[in-house]
């Protein structure tokens, strides 16, 4: 039986050549892997940005879903982080052939965070963060390089690009200063940590799923709380501002973070996200907000 991938995720083709190439080997990778795992579908594929998901059974009949990611580096090295918090905070890693970037993962309920009231998820996030945060396996890549890399691109970001230049300056400074310290790297971080990537569970009542993982510090991992569900910021009836500095105390407190280094990590973090998304004002209005909300 041919795999049937979904016409959302085929349309991702429009990406380039490298996904045109995965999602025509797809069906066939995802059949085999089927088959020499001993799998059974269990329901139709769904997708996120960069994966299939295929419920499927396994032998014995447990639930379980198989989830195959286009090749890039943040997916590389997932099973690692998953296997090292060995179902503690996180999905249960069932098995994992890296080379095809596929993963067998425990089957979890469709609920995330989506529906709690913002500060509650950050409640419950705060305390993952305790969890997650175990010392970092040795193959992964340290955040003190990618920060050097980061803090160097935005030096040479000219004077016209969409964020004021007092915060591209404030935030090299602070790049350049975690590059060199030796407190940016050793901790398993997720470091993408929000809302839809904390799922319902029958072992817990939140595991966390999908992480790119890094070396680095945990004051980092706050960010992502932080810009997501901005459509309910802007139409609460206290100000955006309030609400991004209730969700950043909320989990500074909660999981017992230093406040300062979070604010410092959240101000470079999205000075750099505003770089993502070239020609989209609107995002970086959004980015330089959050930065300049936990600051004034």
């Amino acid at each position: 039986m041919r795999v049937q991938v979904p016409e959302t995720f085929s349309a991702y083709a429009a990406r380039g050549p490298e996904w045109t190439a995965f999602l025509d080997r797809l069906p066939v990778m995802a059949r085999e892997l089927l088959d020499e795992w001993r799998l059974t579908a269990d329901g139709a594929p769904t997708h996120g940005e960069c994966a299939l998901v295929l419920p499927v059974r396994t032998a014995g009949g447990r639930p379980a879903v198989l989830k195959v990611s286009w090749p890039h580096w943040e997916a590389e090295l997932e099973h690692v982080a998953l296997q090292r918090w060995h179902g503690a905070g996180a999905v249960e890693l069932l098995r994992a052939d890296p080379h095809r970037y596929a993963l067998l993962l425990e089957r979890l309920h469709p609920e995330d965070l989506g529906d709690l009231w913002d500060v509650d998820a950050c409640e419950v996030v705060g305390a993952l963060y305790g969890r997650l945060h175990v010392p970092a396996p040795p193959q992964l890549v340290t955040l003190s390089s990618c920060v050097a890399r980061w803090s160097d691109e935005l030096a040479a970001l000219p004077r016209e690009a969409p964020v004021p230049r007092r915060l591209v300056e404030q935030a090299v400074s602070l790049g350049r200063a975690f590059a060199t310290d030796a407190a940016t790297d050793g901790r398993l971080l997720h470091t993408d940590l929000h809302y839809a990537n904390v799922l319902a569970a029958d072992r817990g009542p939140w595991l966390a799923i999908d992480p790119k993982p890094l070396s680095g510090d945990p004051h980092y991992e706050v960010a992502p709380m932080l810009w997501n569900r901005w459509d309910e910021l802007v139409a609460a009836p206290r100000s955006v501002r309030d609400g991004i500095r209730l969700r950043f105390h909320t989990l500074v407190d909660v999981a017992g973070l230093d406040e300062d280094r979070a604010r410092d990590w959240v101000v470079f973090r999205m000075v750099v996200n505003a770089m993502w998304r070239p020609g989209d004002p609107a995002w970086a209005t959004r980015c330089v907000t959050v930065a300049k909300s936990v600051q004034e």
